[in-house]
């Protein structure tokens, strides 16, 4: 049966690693895959994370910091947006993320030419893909609203780790998911009556969410076998080349001003370098489905900046949805037996 199944792949997991609940290797060191047996560890698209209990505070540190900066990351694109083509701003923070890891030994960690398949697919599907999508959303919606709608993230990595792992996340998980949804709802049904340019903005921010649902799945099983360093330096290399094309076309159109640039240079070392290293590690350590309720509190904290900093909009309704998104993560952050 498909419980069965899922109970006893969770199990082989954990015993192969030899992880109690009270901790787990560090996930971003080349030293991370000398705990795991790389057979089991990537022999399916996803895998269970190592720490099924409630979080640990290493937990909640590594569930914060990418809250708080991906939440800032929307002010960021915004800024670039001012005077560079999306394109642009999409390659340069490629670039600025895989610079700020290459300073990194770890970095270079040698990983199995196999791999490469699943890093391409990661690549793709949580760099070159979505990331390419947000700059042109945004210029349809605001950076608080493009933030809030990213919160529903969690929705699909649950989706996608149903079926890949056969099996429910756990009752809390499944009512967190669920008050999750409302929050969403209560967030983007202000934007209905904003025009089809809005509406245009925010079907590309789903599309572009749902893509990340599927790489927050992939990543789990590479990173805790290789670390999340050495293949998200990886995947920025990858993605480097996905859309060089996309920021040379866009390159003559632009204009070079400080302001904008350095957002770019920020959003690359922070919001596409540290976070996703913290995020990546999360997720080996307490599951995708667990780690993806991050962009929950990232919605809070996009609604904040880009009230402060651009004057955007917020209606009350947005508010209390962001109230329950916070429900919905701190539901989610329970063990999941």
């Amino acid at each position: 049966m498909p419980g069965e199944t899922g109970s006893v792949e969770r199990s082989t997991a954990v015993n192969s690693l030899d992880v109690s609940t009270s901790g787990t290797p560090d996930l971003g060191s080349p030293s991370a895959a000398s705990n795991v047996d790389t057979t089991s560890a990537t022999r399916g698209l996803t895998a269970e994370g190592m720490h099924r209990a409630a979080f640990t505070p290493r937990d909640w540190a590594l569930f914060i910091g990418p809250a708080v900066i991906w939440g800032t990351s929307f002010l960021f694109i915004a800024e670039g947006l001012e005077t560079l083509k999306p394109g642009v701003v999409t390659f340069g923070r490629m670039l600025f993320g895989f610079l700020t890891l290459a300073l990194f030994p770890a970095a270079r960690t040698p990983i199995p030419r196999h791999e490469w398949k699943r890093i391409a697919a990661v690549s793709i599907t949580w760099l070159a893909f979505p990331m390419t999508l947000f700059p042109i959303a945004q210029q349809h919606v605001s950076s608080s609203l493009a933030g809030m709608l990213n919160g529903g993230i969690p929705i699909f990595v649950a989706i996608v780790a149903t079926v890949l792992l056969r099996r429910l996340p756990g009752r809390a998980q499944r009512i967190g998911l669920g008050v999750g949804v409302v929050g969403i709802v209560l967030i983007g049904v202000p934007t209905v009556s904003e025009g089809k340019s809005s509406a245009f903005g925010v079907l590309l921010v789903i599309i572009a969410i749902a893509s990340y649902g599927i790489a927050t799945n992939l990543a789990v099983p590479l990173t805790q076998t290789y670390g999340s360093v050495p293949i998200f330096w990886r995947c920025q290399l990858l993605s480097l080349a996905l859309t060089a094309p996309f920021g040379a076309w866009g390159l003559g159109d632009s204009t070079f001003a400080w302001r904008p640039v350095g957002a770019v240079i920020l959003l690359g070392v922070f919001g596409t370098a540290s976070a996703f290293v913290m995020m990546t590690e999360l997720g080996a350590r307490v599951g995708s489905t667990r780690s993806s309720a991050v962009t929950y509190v990232e919605a809070i904290f996009a609604l904040g900046i880009g009230v402060a900093v651009r004057h955007d909009k917020v209606v009350s309704l947005q508010l209390i949805g962001c109230a329950v998104l916070i429900a919905g993560a701190w539901l989610a952050s329970r063990a999941d037996p």
